[in-house]
């Protein structure tokens, strides 16, 4: 099943998603060589797809796991949440219609 995994980010986070961008990307391309991936990428904090220096205000990934508790202690393995990039991080089943 898919899993939607819902992060927001700490205010000024965008050093501290710099430090640690490179693991958190291994992490997700590990997901996509699985055929695991529906979706990756971080939420611009202003209505630009290059948000310079405003940064990001959180990430979406949506990947299929087996179960909700799998899913969740994934997400809570993430780079950016070690690095304290995340304030919150919330993971919800999703079902793919389209």
């Amino acid at each position: 099943m898919y899993y939607a995994i819902l992060s927001e980010d700490v205010n000024d986070s965008l050093s501290k998603r710099h430090s640690v961008r490179p693991a958190h990307l291994e992490r997700l391309n590990q997901l996509a060589d699985q055929k695991r991936l529906l979706v990756a990428g971080p939420h611009p904090a202003i209505d630009s797809p290059d948000p310079g220096e405003a940064g990001f205000s959180g990430s979406l990934v949506i990947a299929e796991f087996d179960s909700l508790a799998q899913a969740e202690a994934w997400a809570s393995a993430d780079p950016y949440v070690a690095a304290g990039v995340y304030a919150n991080v919330r993971v919800k089943p999703f079902k793919r219609v389209l």
